[in-house]
């Protein structure tokens, strides 16, 4: 028989951070703590963390369903999380965990036993020119080939001469530079948007226009002059069906995959086995998650022979994130099995 409980966790920004939704300075995670009561010392732990304005999640009843799963969770495969992707997520992570004896390792590979590294782009956050100009010769300097910056946020003309800046500085062949619109534009800037990019050797651009304007992307798709990323697109799809048909209508080049968003691996697996079919390119992406998140989405990439930079966070974000295996080796993201998880701050009720 299994048990389980949830704990609301707030991660605390070490800099407010700039994004297509706002400055924000904290981000609430819940996370869910399941054990056999057989054996309760050994438990599996999962983390909840929808993003108001961007997850599917239903925020006004997360706790709620939250409390209902704990109840049930004998029978978790009842409960509809079609509308709580983030709970599902920790759902399984937990899950996967308590298979795996509780020691936060969920998947056995190459990434896990340290023997594989995995490449990572350097986020640049929104901010002032000045601000995010720093972060991207900090990430230069640390031995990062490929960068991400959002744009959308302030004067694009702005967004612009800063990457004029950086490509006089560096080539196509130094630093590979990818931008996140977030879906900042409309689809009658977006065209001219995209051909300013191309200039300049853009990698790609992750959601030039809102999401749910099927049309639009896939005119945007079909006349690119750089390869365009779905990202925001997949969030409210549930089957596999339907993910086939949007990618077979939009036939975008590459999709990105945010397992907290989507509902979890096996919603992810299947993006990815839809991809494939389609021919598009894709990678994964974490999505502000602490540590405990963002090591398992970096323990299923392991699962993965890609080549291309993953979109993995590298747990620097929050002033008490939890020490954790996951270490930063310049651009390479690497699993340190000498090094011990510290997740004492996470007080759950006594059972």
């Amino acid at each position: 028989m299994l048990k389980a409980q949830f704990l609301k966790y707030t991660l605390n920004f070490i800099n407010p951070s700039g994004t297509s939704r706002g400055v924000i300075k904290e981000k609430p995670s819940w996370f869910l703590k399941i054990h056999d009561t057989s054996d309760p010392i050994k438990f599996g732990l999962g983390e909840c963390g929808p993003i108001l304005g961007l997850s599917r999640d239903n925020i006004e009843n997360y706790e709620v369903k939250l409390h209902e799963l704990c109840e049930k969770i004998n029978e978790f495969e009842s409960i509809n999380l079609n509308y709580h992707p983030s709970i599902q997520f920790g759902l399984e992570m937990a899950l996967l965990d308590l298979k795996n004896n509780g020691k936060r390792i969920l998947f056995k590979n190459d990434f896990t036993n340290n023997a594989k590294e995995i490449k990572i782009n350097g986020l640049i956050w929104m901010g002032e020119m000045q601000f995010m100009y720093n972060q991207i010769k900090d990430k230069l300097n640390k031995g990062f080939d490929c960068i991400k910056i959002k744009i959308g946020a302030i004067n694009f003309e702005d967004e612009l001469s800063l990457i004029k800046k950086i490509r006089t500085e560096f080539g196509k062949n130094d630093i590979e530079i990818r931008v996140d619109a977030n879906g900042a534009f409309t689809p009658k800037k977006a065209p001219t948007v995209l051909n300013e990019l191309a200039h300049l050797d853009i990698h790609s651009i992750e959601q030039p226009i809102s999401a749910g304007q099927p049309i639009e992307m896939k005119k945007l798709c079909e006349k690119t002059p750089i390869p365009i990323a779905l990202d925001e697109e997949l969030i409210n799809l549930f089957n596999e069906e339907e993910k086939n048909e949007l990618l077979q209508y939009i036939s975008p080049q590459y999709i990105i995959l945010k397992p907290s968003l989507l509902g979890g691996f096996k919603e992810t697996n299947e993006w990815i086995k839809v991809a494939s079919e389609n021919n598009i390119s894709w990678w994964v992406t974490s999505a502000l998650e602490s540590n405990i998140g963002l090591n398992a989405i970096a323990q299923f990439c392991g699962n993965f022979n890609n080549p291309l930079p993953q979109g993995l966070g590298t747990g620097g974000l929050y002033s008490n994130n939890f020490i954790s295996p996951l270490t930063l080796n310049g651009q390479y993201l690497t699993h340190k099995n000498d090094i011990n998880w510290e997740t004492k701050s996470l007080i759950f009720d006594a059972d």
